[in-house]
């Protein structure tokens, strides 16, 4: 592995594993269908940006050992060593007790949204509407890892199901009571 060149870990940004390796873009498209997003500069220039490793991984339901053991490979690194513990994120549970369906006062649906923008920036716009208890619907082909990251941070709590194969509607609201 060159000096100069950033271990690749969990943390990093899909952004900068591009910028030190370029040449990895091609086998990070081909881990996941999503990841084809990245061809899209615009996305590529915000939801890379946000998004982690562990997070593309989490969308890509790929096991984040395998995408790290996989994309170093691919770089001339080592592959994790049993010391080194990644922990798997797991996006998915059981129904909360603040979810009611006759809460849901909006409905947003990824493919009517402008495929240049990501749909976590109309989430975050019409979540700041939303009243105590109002529940956001997200519609989408694929898990919105780091947006459900960016909405808890800012105090939603979220439920996230998957529907089928292609189809996941995550939930969010502005209190869990």
């Amino acid at each position: 592995m060159p000096k100069d060149k950033p271990l690749i870990t969990s943390t990093t940004k899909v952004a900068d594993l591009l910028k030190s390796y370029p040449e990895l873009e091609d086998v990070l498209i081909a881990m996941a269908p999503p990841f084809k997003k990245l061809k899209n500069p615009v996305l590529r220039r915000s939801v890379a940006k946000l998004a982690t490793l562990q997070q593309a991984a989490a969308v890509a339901r790929i096991p984040i050992s395998q995408v790290l053991n996989d994309l170093r490979a691919a770089v001339g690194q080592a592959p994790l060593e049993a010391n080194e513990h990644v922990e798997e994120t797991d996006y998915f549970g059981n129904q909360p007790e603040w979810f009611d369906r006759t809460r849901i006062v909006m409905s947003l649906n990824e493919r009517e949204i402008d495929e240049d923008k990501m749909p976590i920036n109309k989430v975050l716009k019409e979540g700041a509407r939303l009243g105590e208890g109002d529940i956001l619907e997200l519609v989408t082909t694929f898990l919105p890892a780091p947006g459900i990251d960016v909405m808890k941070s800012k105090g939603f709590v979220v439920w996230t199901v998957q529907e089928t194969h292609e189809l996941v509607k995550t939930y969010f609201s502005k209190t869990g009571e």
